[in-house]
C-alpha cells in the first residue's frame, strides 16, 4: 500500500512539473503576408529567436497576397474581435498609426527604444513616421526604397538603347523599343504596384518638397502641376502591359527577366528575389537604376511591428522586438529580404 501511495505521489509530482514546464514554456505568435520567395528572411529572424528562446513556440503566422492586402483584412477582424495577433507587420506610418494606434489598441514602445538607445541609431525620420503624439508605436526591421528600376543589362544592349534617367526620357525610350518590336517596354503587375509606380512619377514630377506639400495641404490635387503628374502617368501606362492586375510582382519580375520586357519599376526588395530565389548575379544577371527623375530621392517605406493590446505573450513580443531592433536580427534579415 505504501509502495502504491509513493509510486502516486512521484506520478502527481511528474505531471505537475510537466505541466509547470508547459506553462513556462511560452508562444509567440507573428502574424505578417510574408511568405514565399519573401518568407526566407522572416525565417532567418524566427530562427534566431529560436536560437535565443528555445522554450518558446513560434507561430509563424502568415496570410499570403502582395503588399499585405489579404493580410489586413483578417487583422482587422482580429482586432476588432478582442483576439489580436502577438504581433503583427505593418507599413510604418499612417497604416498602423491611423488605424489601431488612434484606435488606442497599440502599446506606446518609448520606454523599449529607451532601454534600447534606439533614438540615437533610427534615423529621426524612420522614428518621426512610427510616433504619435509622444509615443513611439513600432519597430522598423527594415528602410527599403520603392523607387528603383531594374532591367537586364542585355535586353539594353540587344535593343541598343539604356536605362533613362527621367520621365520623358522613358517615353521616348518605350517608343523606340516598340518601333523595335517589343510590345510592352515596361511590365508591372497588381494595382498596388501601379500605385507605387504613380508615387515615382508624382515625386519626379513634383520632387520631394511638392511631394511632401501635397501630403499636408500646403498643395492642392487640382494644381496644374499635380494634375501633370497623372498625364505624364498615363504616358508612362502606355508602354505597360494591359494585363497587370492579373500579375504578382514576381511575375512581372520574371517578364523583365524573360526579355519580354525592359524595364520594371519595382522596390528594392526585388534584388532579394534576384538574388535568393533566382540566383542571380547583381550587376551583371540584373542592373538597377533611380526610377526616372528621381535620381537622389530616396521614396522610403518601412515594415514595422509592434505589440497590440491585450496580447496574450507580452514577454515573448517584446523580446521579438528587442531581436527587430538590434544590429544581429537587422543584418539576418535584411541581406534576404533586399
Amino acid at each position: 500500500m505504501k509502495n502504491r501511495t509513493k509510486t502516486a505521489i512521484v506520478a502527481v509530482t511528474i505531471a505537475a512539473s510537466l505541466a509547470s514546464a508547459a506553462q513556462a514554456a511560452g508562444k509567440l505568435e507573428i502574424f505578417s503576408w510574408w511568405s514565399g520567395d519573401e518568407g526566407p528572411a522572416l525565417a532567418a529572424l524566427v530562427k534566431l529567436y529560436s536560437a535565443k528562446y528555445p522554450s518558446v513556440a513560434v507561430d509563424n503566422a502568415t496570410v499570403t497576397g502582395g503588399a499585405g492586402t489579404n493580410a489586413k483584412a483578417v487583422l482587422k477582424t482580429r482586432m476588432l474581435g478582442g483576439d489580436p495577433p502577438d504581433s503583427f507587420q505593418a507599413h510604418a506610418g499612417q497604416e498602423l498609426t491611423g488605424t489601431w494606434v488612434v484606435a488606442d489598441r497599440m502599446e506606446d514602445l518609448s520606454g523599449l527604444y529607451k532601454s534600447e538607445a534606439w533614438a540615437a541609431k533610427f534615423p529621426k525620420a524612420v522614428i518621426d513616421l512610427i510616433s504619435y503624439k509622444g509615443g513611439i508605436y513600432s519597430v522598423p526591421v527594415d528602410v527599403h526604397r520603392s523607387n528603383v528600376m531594374w532591367y537586364q543589362p542585355a535586353t539594353l544592349k540587344k535593343y541598343g538603347v539604356s536605362a533613362p534617367t527621367s520621365w520623358a526620357q522613358f517615353i521616348t525610350t518605350c517608343s523606340k523599343l516598340k518601333a523595335a518590336g517589343m510590345a510592352t517596354p515596361m511590365v508591372m503587375g497588381e494595382n498596388w504596384t501601379q500605385q507605387m509606380i504613380w508615387e515615382s512619377v508624382a515625386v519626379g514630377v513634383l520632387g520631394p518638397k511638392g511631394w511632401n506639400d501635397l501630403f499636408t495641404g500646403k498643395t492642392k490635387f487640382t494644381d496644374p502641376r499635380v494634375v501633370g503628374t497623372f498625364t505624364t502617368y498615363g504616358k508612362v501606362l502606355d508602354c505597360a502591359n494591359k494585363d497587370a492586375s492579373g500579375l504578382s510582382w514576381q511575375q512581372a519580375t520574371d517578364r523583365m527577366l524573360a526579355g519580354q520586357a525592359a524595364f520594371n519599376i519595382m522596390g528594392d526588395w526585388a534584388a532579394g528575389y534576384l538574388t535568393t530565389t533566382k540566383k542571380l548575379k547583381a550587376g551583371t544577371d540584373f542592373g538597377w537604376a533611380a526610377s526616372p527623375s528621381t535620381n537622389g530621392t530616396f521614396i522610403m517605406l518601412a515594415d514595422s511591428f509592434g505589440l497590440p493590446k491585450g496580447a496574450k505573450n507580452k514577454t515573448e513580443v517584446m523580446n521579438w522586438l528587442k531581436l527587430l531592433g538590434s544590429k544581429e536580427g537587422q543584418d539576418a534579415f535584411n541581406p534576404l529580404k533586399g
